[in-house]
Protein backbone atom coordinates (compact mmCIF):
# COMPACT_ATOMS: atom_id res chain seq x y z
CA UNK A 1 0.00 0.00 0.00
CA UNK A 2 2.78 2.44 0.91
CA UNK A 3 4.66 1.72 -2.31
CA UNK A 4 1.50 1.96 -4.39
CA UNK A 5 0.59 5.39 -3.05
CA UNK A 6 4.08 6.73 -3.78
CA UNK A 7 4.12 5.24 -7.26
CA UNK A 8 0.77 6.83 -8.04
CA UNK A 9 2.26 10.28 -7.52
CA UNK A 10 5.55 9.91 -9.37
CA UNK A 11 9.24 9.38 -8.76
CA UNK A 12 10.59 10.69 -5.44
CA UNK A 13 13.79 11.60 -7.24
CA UNK A 14 11.99 14.15 -9.41
CA UNK A 15 10.19 16.16 -6.77
CA UNK A 16 9.27 19.76 -7.39
CA UNK A 17 11.41 22.26 -5.52
CA UNK A 18 8.47 24.70 -5.48
CA UNK A 19 6.55 22.87 -2.75
CA UNK A 20 8.07 23.57 0.64
CA UNK A 21 7.21 20.70 3.02
CA UNK A 22 9.57 21.67 5.86
CA UNK A 23 7.82 22.69 9.06
CA UNK A 24 9.98 24.57 11.60
CA UNK A 25 7.68 23.62 14.50
CA UNK A 26 7.70 19.93 13.58
CA UNK A 27 11.47 19.96 13.20
CA UNK A 28 11.93 21.76 16.54
CA UNK A 29 10.21 18.97 18.50
CA UNK A 30 13.58 17.19 18.77
CA UNK A 31 15.87 20.23 18.69
CA UNK A 32 17.74 19.14 21.83
CA UNK A 33 18.61 15.75 20.33
CA UNK A 34 19.57 17.29 16.98
CA UNK A 35 21.84 19.94 18.50
CA UNK A 36 24.38 17.60 20.13
CA UNK A 37 25.86 16.31 16.83
CA UNK A 38 26.17 19.92 15.67
CA UNK A 39 28.23 20.92 18.69
CA UNK A 40 30.30 17.74 18.46
CA UNK A 41 31.07 18.76 14.88
CA UNK A 42 31.99 22.29 15.92
CA UNK A 43 34.26 20.75 18.56
CA UNK A 44 36.42 19.29 15.78
CA UNK A 45 37.38 22.75 14.51
CA UNK A 46 40.82 24.21 15.08
CA UNK A 47 40.72 27.75 16.43
CA UNK A 48 42.14 29.99 13.70
CA UNK A 49 44.88 32.44 14.43
CA UNK A 50 44.80 36.14 13.68
CA UNK A 51 41.41 37.21 14.97
CA UNK A 52 39.07 34.23 14.52
CA UNK A 53 36.95 33.01 11.65
CA UNK A 54 36.32 35.49 8.86
CA UNK A 55 34.01 34.43 6.03
CA UNK A 56 31.90 31.34 6.83
CA UNK A 57 28.89 29.51 5.44
CA UNK A 58 26.37 27.13 7.02
CA UNK A 59 24.97 24.90 4.26
CA UNK A 60 21.53 23.61 5.22
CA UNK A 61 21.05 26.08 8.07
CA UNK A 62 17.39 25.18 8.63
CA UNK A 63 15.64 27.43 11.10
CA UNK A 64 18.91 29.13 12.01
CA UNK A 65 19.14 28.72 15.78
CA UNK A 66 22.39 26.79 15.61
CA UNK A 67 23.79 29.08 12.92
CA UNK A 68 23.24 32.06 15.18
CA UNK A 69 24.64 30.22 18.21
CA UNK A 70 27.85 29.15 16.47
CA UNK A 71 28.34 32.65 15.03
CA UNK A 72 28.23 34.03 18.54
CA UNK A 73 30.25 31.26 20.17
CA UNK A 74 33.12 31.37 17.68
CA UNK A 75 33.07 35.12 17.16
CA UNK A 76 32.56 34.68 13.42
CA UNK A 77 32.92 37.92 11.48
CA UNK A 78 30.70 36.98 8.51
CA UNK A 79 28.29 34.03 8.33
CA UNK A 80 25.76 33.16 5.62
CA UNK A 81 23.16 30.46 6.24
CA UNK A 82 21.94 28.69 3.09
CA UNK A 83 18.76 26.59 2.84
CA UNK A 84 16.13 25.57 0.28
CA UNK A 85 13.13 26.00 2.60
CA UNK A 86 11.45 29.40 2.66
CA UNK A 87 9.59 28.42 5.84
CA UNK A 88 12.83 27.56 7.64
CA UNK A 89 14.54 30.70 6.35
CA UNK A 90 11.65 32.88 7.53
CA UNK A 91 12.08 31.45 11.04
CA UNK A 92 15.84 31.98 10.80
CA UNK A 93 15.54 35.63 9.76
CA UNK A 94 13.29 36.30 12.76
CA UNK A 95 16.25 35.41 14.99
CA UNK A 96 18.58 38.08 13.67
CA UNK A 97 18.30 41.65 14.88
CA UNK A 98 18.47 44.45 12.30
CA UNK A 99 21.72 45.74 13.77
CA UNK A 100 23.55 42.39 13.46
CA UNK A 101 25.39 42.52 10.14
CA UNK A 102 27.52 39.42 10.87
CA UNK A 103 24.81 36.94 9.93
CA UNK A 104 22.41 36.70 7.02
CA UNK A 105 20.33 33.94 5.44
CA UNK A 106 19.77 33.14 1.78
CA UNK A 107 17.91 30.59 -0.31
CA UNK A 108 20.07 28.21 -2.30
CA UNK A 109 20.85 24.64 -3.35
CA UNK A 110 23.59 23.32 -1.08
CA UNK A 111 24.45 20.64 -3.62
CA UNK A 112 25.35 23.27 -6.23
CA UNK A 113 26.80 25.90 -3.89
CA UNK A 114 30.39 26.93 -4.36
CA UNK A 115 32.56 29.82 -3.25
CA UNK A 116 35.54 31.81 -4.48
CA UNK A 117 38.27 30.22 -2.40
CA UNK A 118 37.90 32.79 0.38
CA UNK A 119 36.01 30.94 3.15
CA UNK A 120 37.59 30.18 6.50
CA UNK A 121 34.86 27.65 7.26
CA UNK A 122 32.36 25.61 5.26
CA UNK A 123 29.92 23.98 7.69
CA UNK A 124 27.22 21.47 6.69
CA UNK A 125 25.25 19.81 9.47
CA UNK A 126 22.81 17.08 8.35
CA UNK A 127 22.33 18.46 4.83
CA UNK A 128 24.73 16.56 2.56
CA UNK A 129 22.51 13.45 2.64
CA UNK A 130 19.79 15.32 0.71
CA UNK A 131 21.92 15.68 -2.44
CA UNK A 132 23.59 13.10 -4.74
CA UNK A 133 27.22 12.78 -5.88
CA UNK A 134 28.89 13.45 -2.56
CA UNK A 135 32.44 13.31 -3.88
CA UNK A 136 31.62 16.03 -6.43
CA UNK A 137 29.79 18.16 -3.88
CA UNK A 138 32.60 17.90 -1.35
CA UNK A 139 35.05 18.91 -4.06
CA UNK A 140 33.02 22.08 -4.77
CA UNK A 141 32.82 22.90 -1.09
CA UNK A 142 36.55 22.29 -0.73
CA UNK A 143 37.36 24.71 -3.54
CA UNK A 144 35.45 27.41 -1.64
CA UNK A 145 37.99 27.26 1.20
CA UNK A 146 40.75 29.79 1.56
CA UNK A 147 44.25 28.39 2.24
CA UNK A 148 44.11 26.92 5.72
CA UNK A 149 40.29 26.94 5.67
CA UNK A 150 38.28 24.20 7.34
CA UNK A 151 35.47 21.91 6.18
CA UNK A 152 33.12 20.39 8.78
CA UNK A 153 30.30 18.04 7.75
CA UNK A 154 27.84 15.84 9.66
CA UNK A 155 25.78 13.21 7.83
CA UNK A 156 23.08 10.94 9.29
CA UNK A 157 24.09 7.29 8.81
CA UNK A 158 20.93 5.65 10.08
CA UNK A 159 19.36 4.27 6.91
CA UNK A 160 19.40 0.72 8.31
CA UNK A 161 17.06 1.62 11.20
CA UNK A 162 13.45 0.56 10.54
CA UNK A 163 12.35 4.21 10.72
CA UNK A 164 14.21 4.78 7.45
CA UNK A 165 13.89 1.34 5.89
CA UNK A 166 10.11 1.48 6.09
CA UNK A 167 10.11 4.89 4.36
CA UNK A 168 12.66 3.64 1.79
CA UNK A 169 16.33 4.40 2.23
CA UNK A 170 16.32 8.18 1.99
CA UNK A 171 20.03 8.19 2.88
CA UNK A 172 21.08 6.03 -0.07
CA UNK A 173 23.41 8.83 -1.19
CA UNK A 174 25.52 8.53 1.95
CA UNK A 175 28.97 6.97 1.61
CA UNK A 176 30.83 4.72 4.01
CA UNK A 177 32.98 6.69 6.50
CA UNK A 178 36.17 5.31 4.94
CA UNK A 179 35.05 6.61 1.54
CA UNK A 180 34.65 10.12 2.93
CA UNK A 181 38.14 9.92 4.39
CA UNK A 182 39.46 8.86 0.97
CA UNK A 183 37.66 11.76 -0.75
CA UNK A 184 39.08 14.29 1.71
CA UNK A 185 42.59 12.91 1.29
CA UNK A 186 42.26 13.12 -2.48
CA UNK A 187 41.22 16.76 -2.20
CA UNK A 188 44.47 17.49 -0.38
CA UNK A 189 43.46 17.67 3.28
CA UNK A 190 46.56 18.18 5.42
CA UNK A 191 44.60 17.02 8.49
CA UNK A 192 41.28 15.24 8.83
CA UNK A 193 39.02 13.47 11.29
CA UNK A 194 36.21 11.16 10.17
CA UNK A 195 34.17 9.05 12.57
CA UNK A 196 30.83 7.30 12.93
CA UNK A 197 29.11 8.03 16.23
CA UNK A 198 25.96 6.56 17.75
CA UNK A 199 23.75 9.11 19.52
CA UNK A 200 21.47 7.53 22.17
CA UNK A 201 17.98 9.09 22.30
CA UNK A 202 15.37 8.16 24.90
CA UNK A 203 12.00 9.05 23.40
CA UNK A 204 8.62 9.02 25.12
CA UNK A 205 7.43 6.14 22.97
CA UNK A 206 8.18 4.26 19.77
CA UNK A 207 5.43 6.36 18.15
CA UNK A 208 7.66 9.39 18.76
CA UNK A 209 9.92 8.08 15.99
CA UNK A 210 7.14 8.89 13.54
CA UNK A 211 7.12 12.50 14.75
CA UNK A 212 10.93 12.57 14.38
CA UNK A 213 10.94 11.44 10.75
CA UNK A 214 7.94 13.62 9.86
CA UNK A 215 10.26 16.58 10.42
CA UNK A 216 12.99 15.25 8.11
CA UNK A 217 12.85 12.04 6.07
CA UNK A 218 9.12 12.07 5.34
CA UNK A 219 9.23 15.61 3.91
CA UNK A 220 10.27 13.94 0.63
CA UNK A 221 7.01 12.02 0.54
CA UNK A 222 4.92 15.04 1.58
CA UNK A 223 6.42 16.89 -1.40
CA UNK A 224 5.13 14.43 -4.01
CA UNK A 225 1.94 13.10 -2.41
CA UNK A 226 -1.24 15.21 -2.49
CA UNK A 227 -2.89 15.74 0.89
CA UNK A 228 -5.54 13.08 0.27
CA UNK A 229 -2.78 10.48 -0.24
CA UNK A 230 -0.20 11.71 2.29
CA UNK A 231 -2.51 11.19 5.29
CA UNK A 232 -3.20 7.49 4.51
CA UNK A 233 0.48 7.04 3.61
CA UNK A 234 1.42 8.36 7.04
CA UNK A 235 -1.08 6.03 8.71
CA UNK A 236 0.28 3.05 6.79
CA UNK A 237 3.84 4.07 7.60
CA UNK A 238 3.06 4.39 11.32
CA UNK A 239 1.33 0.99 11.41
CA UNK A 240 4.16 -0.80 9.59
CA UNK A 241 6.88 0.89 11.62
CA UNK A 242 5.26 0.03 14.96
CA UNK A 243 4.76 -3.54 13.78
CA UNK A 244 8.52 -3.62 13.18
CA UNK A 245 9.93 -1.84 16.25
CA UNK A 246 7.07 -2.53 18.66
CA UNK A 247 4.64 -0.18 20.38
CA UNK A 248 6.44 0.66 23.60
CA UNK A 249 6.91 3.41 26.18
CA UNK A 250 9.61 4.67 26.50
CA UNK A 251 11.66 3.88 23.39
CA UNK A 252 15.42 3.87 22.88
CA UNK A 253 16.28 5.31 19.47
CA UNK A 254 19.96 4.87 18.51
CA UNK A 255 20.90 7.28 15.72
CA UNK A 256 24.16 6.89 13.81
CA UNK A 257 25.89 9.90 12.28
CA UNK A 258 29.15 10.53 10.42
CA UNK A 259 31.16 13.54 11.54
CA UNK A 260 34.01 14.72 9.33
CA UNK A 261 36.44 17.60 9.51
CA UNK A 262 39.36 18.54 7.29
CA UNK A 263 41.73 21.47 6.91
CA UNK A 264 43.08 22.77 3.64
CA UNK A 265 46.81 23.26 3.09
CA UNK A 266 47.74 26.81 4.19
CA UNK A 267 49.67 27.10 0.92
CA UNK A 268 46.51 26.31 -1.07
CA UNK A 269 47.76 23.04 -2.56
CA UNK A 270 45.12 20.64 -3.92
CA UNK A 271 45.56 17.14 -5.23
CA UNK A 272 43.10 14.87 -7.02
CA UNK A 273 43.56 11.12 -7.39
Amino acid sequence: MVRAMVAASGDLGTTSASRDTWNPSQYAQFSAQRSQPFWDLVGLLDAPGGGGFGRCVDLGCGSGELTLAVTERLGIHEMVGIDTSDAMLARARDLVGPADDRLRFARGDVGQWTGRGDHDLVLANASLQWVPNHAEVLSRWWEALAPGGQLAVQVPFNADHPAHVVATQVAANVLDPAEYATVLDGLGAVAQHVRMQVYPHHLASSASVVEWVKGTTLTRFAKVLPDELYAPFLDAYRERLLDTIGDSEPYFYPFKRILMWARRDPNGATRHH
